[in-house]
Formats: C-alpha cells, structure tokens, sequence
C-alpha cells in the first residue's frame, strides 16, 4: 500500500512540476529567460535547446539578450525565435540576438488567461488519474485478498488527501500565473 501511495504522490508531483514549466512559458509583461527555454536549433546535426548554444540573459523589463557561443548561430536562433509562434521579432547587433517583447494588449491577456486555464485542467486530469490508478491497484489488492477493507478503505481516503492537496496547489498556481497576466 505505501508503494501504491508513493508512486502516485511522484505521479502528481510531476504534473505539478510539468505545469510550472509550461506556465513559465506563457509570457507576461516582463521579460524572462524561461520565454525561449522550449526552441531550439540545429546543432551540428541535433536539435539543442536555444540556452545550451547562447548565452541568455535579460537585457531589461523588456528585452532579452542572446549571445551566441558561435558567431554562425546567429542567424540559425533568430530564425527559430521568429519561427517560434510567439510574436516575437529579434534584431542582431554584432553578436548579440536582442529580442524586444511587445506589449500585452488586454485581448492577448485574456487569450493567455484561457490557455493557463487549459495548462491547469490539464494538470488536474493527470493528477485525477493518478488518483484512479491508485484507487484500481487498491480494489486489485482487496480483491486478491492482500488487505483488508478497513485498509484499502483508508489507503483511498488518504490518496484523496494527497489528491485534494496537489489539486489546491494547482489552483494557487493558476491564481498567481492570472494575477501576473493581468498586471500592467
């Protein structure tokens, strides 16, 4: 039973981490090095991720900087930040890629709003299953006989805790990544 509830507590806590990483994603209105984490290049024949080839660094509120650690990157990264389908428009001087973000208008808040909804039902539904799979092994074990009904019982109470738990936290992240969006 402890494994049981073990491997669905790392279950749900990598929806958890799944999430953070695609919320760090979703831009607000400062600049973050986490926009350009998911594109990447083609690296002497591999696709490598953008910050394993540059230097990323935030110029100021607004821009990002990428430096690359080879003078022919240059014009491989600006081409994937434009073909990266976020609005985006690099301009290069010398060897450094600047990348202006523009303003966030309000319907754009909103449509980001939507998609940090979606990110968070998502989430919900893995953590949801987890919980199902755990709650199926326990009825397998009381079904075979390997515990009690007293046991699988509260086994299913507890995996409800832990599901209720990580449930919540979603929630507060989906609360924090809305307040930043709408923060002007």
């Amino acid at each position: 039973m402890e494994e049981i509830k073990n491997s669905t507590k790392s279950k749900m806590q990598k929806s958890i981490e799944k999430l953070k990483s695609d919320l760090s994603k979703i831009r607000t209105g400062r600049a973050h090095t986490g926009i350009l984490d998911h594109l990447t290049v083609d690296y002497y024949g591999s696709q490598t991720a953008i910050n394993q080839v540059a230097n990323v660094t935030v110029g100021d509120s607004v821009t990002i900087n990428v430096q690359p650690y080879e003078k022919t990157m240059i014009p491989v990264i600006e081409k994937a930040i434009r073909e990266g389908d976020m609005g985006l428009n690099p301009a290069t001087t010398g060897d450094i890629i600047r990348i202006p973000l523009p303003p966030l208008t309000e319907e754009r808040r909103r449509d980001l709003i939507k998609v940090v909804k979606s990110e968070g039902e998502n989430s919900k539904v893995a953590i949801r299953n987890a919980r199902r799979d755990a709650n199926d092994s326990l009825k397998k074990m009381l079904k075979d006989k390997e515990i009690s009904e007293d046991d699988e019982r509260r086994a299913q109470d507890d995996v409800q805790k832990v599901t209720d738990l990580h449930i919540s936290e979603i929630d507060k992240l989906i609360e924090l990544k809305e307040k930043d969006l709408l923060a002007i």
